[in-house]
């Protein structure tokens, strides 16, 4: 069914804009896969967009680009799975999304006290969520914001720069790989 959705939406998907978003997407992710390999304890969280991705955590650049480049490497000759990654927002953002739906589907219609006591069956329903918000989040990754396949697409630089958000608090590292059409 999903796929079949996904069919449907292949021409909004096309867009050049989101082509490429998806793709600097699926190429953020796999570049985590691959620092988490080499780097252990790493925390390290994502963001991209249509000219490249940035990644927010304390890693070495020269770590961030030869993370990035094998992970162009490995998508380019096949490795179309580093795109999907567990712990990508689309999970989080479906996940949360079945469990508030389903929170208000066993609430509906409920008087405060019929709230209390419906509060087993709408735990069950958040339990159900939860067990089925990851893998149709990793699905959802798949076929709409990640594209496995980065084309043509060529790694231009990596910048590093420290934001300091909280004072008197260590600045968060943050790297902005910048991509390119070949």
């Amino acid at each position: 069914m999903i796929k079949d959705f996904a069919s449907a939406a292949r021409p909004v998907l096309d867009l050049p804009v989101v082509r490429r978003t998806r793709r600097n997407h699926g190429l953020e992710h796999a570049t985590i896969h691959i620092l988490s390999r080499r780097m252990k304890k790493l925390r390290m969280a994502g963001r991209s967009d249509a000219g490249g991705f940035i990644l927010i955590g304390d890693a070495p650049t020269e770590s961030i680009e030869a993370a990035a480049r094998e992970a162009l490497r490995q998508m380019k000759a096949g490795e179309h799975e580093l795109a999907i990654h567990p712990n990508c927002g689309t999970n989080l953002v479906t996940t949360a999304s079945l469990a508030t739906s389903a929170a208000m589907l066993g609430l509906a219609g409920a008087s405060r006290k019929a709230a209390w006591n419906r509060l087993p069956w709408v735990m069950a329903l958040i339990a159900a969520a939860l067990v089925v918000g990851q893998p149709l989040g990793m699905t959802l990754q798949r076929y709409f914001t990640t594209d496995g396949d980065p084309g043509d697409l060529e790694i231009e630089r990596i910048e590093r720069s420290e934001q300091a958000l909280i004072p008197g608090r260590a600045p968060l590292v943050v790297h902005r790989v910048t991509t390119r059409l070949g």
